[in-house]
This record gives C-alpha cells, structure tokens and sequence, in this order.
C-alpha cells in the first residue's frame, strides 16, 4: 500500500510539471512580450473601495496620479472607515484633486460582500463618464511609472475585456516569506495561467488587486450586481466575462501590494476568509482537498523520511520535483532556493487553515474581514 501511495504521488507530479499548463514556470508576466501602444489611449477609470486603508491609501493614490496616462479618473469609495480614510485621499491627491472623486459609502445591503457593493458604488459613479476601462484595484496597490500604460496597451492589443495581473506582494518579513510566496504558487496550481488565457479553455481566473475591465462588457455580462455575494470576488468576475469574451492573467513585477503581514496571524486570517468558500462551503469537497494536498505536499516527504526502498526513493523524487516546481516563485521574490524544501510544512499550515475556515463559517463567522461576518447568513452549498 505504502509503495502504491508513492507511486501515485510521483505520477501526480509528473502530470503537474508536464501537462497542468506549466504553471509552475510563471510564463505569464506583465513585462514580456509587451505589447505596442495603441495609437489613441483610451479612457480608464479607476474605482478604489477602501475600508480602514489609511496606511496605505496615500501611496495607492500618488502612484496612481503619477502615471503619464492621459484623462485617469479616480474614484475611492469610503467603506464605513473610521480612521480617516476619505480625508487622506483628498489630501494625498493634494493639486491633482479634480481626477479625484471620494463617494461616501452606502450601508451595505444583504446579499452583498462588502468590497463589491464598494465596487459597486464606483462603477456606477464612472459609468457618468463612459470610460472604456474600469481599473478595479484594491487600496494598498502601488504602481511603478508605466504600469498602467504596460497593462492597457495588453487589453487593447488582445481585446481582452478583463486583463488582470497578480500583483507583487510584500514578502520581508519572516511571515510573508515563509508563506506569500506560496500562496501565489498555489494561486497558479489552481489556475494556471496559460489556460486562463485561452479562450477555448474553462478555467477562469483574475487577482482582484488589478484588474483592467472592459466598461461595456463588464455591463453586458451582468455587471458587479452578477457578483453582488462573491467572497472570491476576483474570480467570479473572471467566470462572468470570460463566457462570453476573452481575458488574461499574469504576474507582475511592476504593480505592488504594500499591505503588511508582519505575523503569522493576519496571513492566517486572510486565508481563512476565503479558502471554505473556494469549496462552495461544501464538507465533502474539503475532505477531498484535504486529501488532495495531503498526496500532493505531504505523502512524498514523509515516505522520504520514514519509509525504505521504492517508497523512499519515489518520496524523495517527489519532495525534489515540488521543489524544483517552486524554484521561479522563489525568483520572482528573490528568495533563498532552500526554501523550495519547506514547501510541505507551509502547505499543512494552509491545510490547516482551510480546515478553520470551514470551522469558522459552522459558528456562523465565516468571510470575516474588517468586522464583518460576510458568510454567515448563506446555507451550505
């Protein structure tokens, strides 16, 4: 049995590093195969919903209006913040303050997430000005001189009507560089790029941080109200648009999260927010992923260590394929290649994690975030 155990995971990371979209190479960037400009720039409208973000809503904002992009509009929606939020936007934006709209935030109705009913809120403010893209971009998202040009220039030579990429998140402390880079890695095992890029392909995925959307296709798809109750908002929209018009998903090393996760703790609870959702709070798809990542980051390691003969040998080869398919994340945040090895006891701490965000949404808090209990009131799906 236990030599069956190995070969199967051996044979499960063959087919992840030969055949399930090389996701693990990170192929898909920003900065490659940069597209020409379009010969007029079209009109984009960026929608900011910011709850308690007065960290970091500065930077987001002066890197924003300093992009050489003819005609952006900016609208930050003030979600209920009570640490001053609004009053930093408007001084932030300082002389650039006429492309800065701040909207008071509506109380949130049931049935909405409250990101996307701040979402919302500023789209249908944008929507007086017709523009062609709506940028839906979170409050501590900075972006390098450029970027905004890089991505709209890819929309508009592809026609995409969502162009997304997943932004480079903050990876300095030992928290983050213990499990950032591996959150992005498991974002791209789940969806890999290179199918969600192609337009024959079912997979549907963005990074809700950036994301570029076609004003008139995000309308003839439903609009934000066709996401109104999405916890994985992101990919939710990515689903939408993608069935009726193509879209792109790629790294970048030119757009950046500044939020901070100095401890274990707010990592955790950023994870647990959402993981029992991925599985549509579903009890027998948790068993099943909790089985799945089990075989996949854990059975080669322990047969490594533990077994003998055919067990242990296959174990290893798996621990060091893992590894080695870990290898371009840890480039992309100039991390230690060693760290490829502590992928199987991060994996049991996001196990782990998926596991208490089923348990928090039983007791009736599941989504929390920011002080609010954004799954509670749905039954098991």
């Amino acid at each position: 049995m236990i030599d069956i155990i190995a070969l199967f995971a051996f044979a499960l990371w063959l087919y992840l590093l030969a055949a399930h979209g090389q996701f693990w190479l990170g192929r898909e960037r920003d900065d490659r195969a940069a597209p020409a400009a379009p010969a007029v720039w079209p009109s984009v409208a960026a929608v900011i919903p910011a709850r308690d973000e007065a960290a970091s809503i500065a930077q987001t904002l002066q890197s924003l209006l300093a992009q050489d992009y003819p005609g952006l509009d900016i609208i930050v929606v003030d979600d209920g913040s009570t640490d001053g939020t609004a009053d930093i936007a408007v001084t932030a934006a300082g002389e650039a303050r006429d492309h800065l709209t701040v909207l008071k935030g509506q109380p949130l109705p049931s049935g909405w997430t409250g990101k996307v009913w701040a979402q919302k809120q500023g789209v249908d403010a944008a929507a007086a000005k017709s523009p062609r893209y709506l940028l839906l971009t979170d409050a501590d998202i900075v972006y390098d001189a450029g970027a905004l040009k890089r991505i709209v220039a890819r929309a508009e030579s592809g026609r995409y009507a969502l162009t997304s990429v997943m932004v480079k998140l903050r990876c300095e402390s030992f928290a983050e560089r213990a499990f950032i880079p591996a959150f992005v890695f498991f974002f791209q095992m789940l969806y890999p790029f290179a199918w969600v890029n192609r337009p024959e392909h079912a997979t549907a995925a963005a990074a809700g941080g950036c994301m570029l959307v076609r004003g008139d296709v995000l309308e003839e798809t439903g609009g934000i109200d066709g996401i109104r109750s999405a916890l994985i908002d992101d990919c939710a929209l990515a689903a939408q648009i993608k069935a009726e018009a193509p879209i792109w998903l790629g790294l970048s090393a030119s757009v950046h999260s500044i939020r901070t996760y100095d401890t274990f703790g707010p990592i955790r609870r950023m994870v647990m927010r959402s993981a029992y959702a991925q599985l549509h709070y579903s009890p027998p798809q948790l068993l099943g992923a909790t089985l799945g990542m089990a075989l996949t980051f854990l059975a080669g390691p322990l047969l490594a260590l533990f077994a003998s003969g055919t067990a242990a040998l296959a174990g290893a080869a798996v621990w060091l394929m893992m590894a080695v398919a870990f290898q371009p994340t840890l480039r992309l945040y100039r991390l230690n290649p060693l760290w490829g090895l502590a992928l199987p006891p991060i994996a049991l701490a996001y196990m782990v994690w998926t596991v208490e965000s089923a348990l928090q949404y039983a007791r009736g808090r599941g989504g929390q975030w920011k002080g609010r209990v954004q799954a509670a009131q749905r039954g098991a799906r």
